[in-house]
């Protein structure tokens, strides 16, 4: 067994994903294609909220990759996520790059929470051409659909298990949560020898992110500022179900007026009638 980083934290993802090589190599095994050309592009703080901006980790990546048509040039957008609500804030930035570029866009989320219905640590979203009036498929593709449409690929964390049911799986569990070590969340326990040579240099950059004298440093104050979002997190929804109840009873209120108001309407009318009858 050796001890490997966690790279569940935002700071080790980074540290694993700036070796080049190492990051062909996790891109390619996730999206089933070979990434032969990948460069960082500049990122921006394009996921903007007062509060919650650091839930949301992002890296952007131009990339070329070989499919059976040839070379393609495409992003790779890789997002890991700490809350189920920032899925509104994966939505803005896709419509933010959508503006940008007019290139094919890849999605890559790591998730970590689970979603509510689908119970897999890895899940592929692949786009297909369909004739509309036959349904058959069309096989060709058109530049203007790439840009328009996009594939994405979902990690769940806390899926990742025991008995994994495939390489990609096998590799992806350098995330599972259960081998952190008892006294240190920081530090993962793995068997090496339990993946393929091919992806010991990944295992490695994670290993060696262990002894990097200022990563400690920040992951504990990654954790401190988790724990403050989670705080807040709690916070805003106390006060959300406080206004929710706030305003169920200023509608219950409002009832009771219209109600009372539709009763006075209807003696009032009886009133009237009785007036008539007594002339």
């Amino acid at each position: 067994m050796i001890q490997i980083a966690n790279p569940i934290y935002d700071v080790v993802f980074k540290y694993l994903m700036e070796d080049a090589k190492v990051a062909k190599l996790l891109l390619s095994a996730i999206i089933g294609e070979e990434v032969t050309v990948l460069e960082f592009l500049p990122q921006e703080s394009a996921l903007e909220s007062k509060n919650r901006s650091l839930t949301v980790y992002r890296l952007d990546f131009s990339a070329k990759i070989k499919t059976d048509e040839g070379l393609k040039n495409v992003i790779i957008e890789v997002q890991k996520a700490k809350f189920p609500s920032d899925i509104i804030r994966f939505r803005k930035y896709l419509g933010e790059q959508y503006k940008k570029n007019s290139l094919p866009i890849i999605n890559i989320y790591f998730l970590g929470h689970q979603l509510e219905n689908i119970k897999l640590p890895f899940m592929k979203v692949k786009r297909e051409y369909y004739n509309g009036s036959t349904g058959e498929v069309i096989h060709e593709k058109e530049a203007f659909i790439e840009s328009l449409s996009h594939d994405s690929f979902v990690i769940q964390v806390p899926w990742l298990k025991k008995k994994y049911q495939s390489e990609i799986e096998s590799l992806l569990s350098v995330f599972d949560q259960s081998n952190k070590i008892a006294d240190d969340e920081h530090i993962l326990n793995i068997d090496e020898e339990a993946y393929p040579k091919k992806y010991r240099t990944l295992i490695r950059r994670l290993q060696r992110a262990v002894s990097e004298p200022d990563m400690k440093r920040k992951m504990d104050i990654e954790d401190e500022v988790l724990k403050d979002l989670e705080d807040l997190e709690r916070k805003i929804q106390k006060q959300e179900q406080e206004i929710q109840e706030k305003e169920r009873k200023l509608h219950e209120k409002d009832q009771t007026i219209h109600e009372k108001e539709q009763k006075l309407l209807e003696q009032n009318k009886i009133i009237e009638e009785l007036k008539k009858q007594l002339k």
